[in-house]
């Protein structure tokens, strides 16, 4: 799994936890209950498993 800096686009989230739950060591809730990057890199897969598409990578 190929590791990348990664964007979470707030306005998008809904909250839903697939991220989350799937990538617990690069991705945790806000106080808002919104993802949010831990340390702004994360696995590129993770772009996968946001249903509405919250998720991108940065070249």
């Amino acid at each position: 799994m190929a590791r990348k800096k990664i964007k979470i686009d707030n306005t998008m989230c809904i909250g839903c936890g697939a991220c989350v739950g799937t990538y617990p060591d690069d991705i945790q809730f806000n106080a808002d209950g919104l993802a949010e990057p831990i340390t702004g890199e994360g696995e590129e897969e993770a772009v996968e498993v946001c249903p509405v598409g919250a998720i991108s990578v940065e070249e």
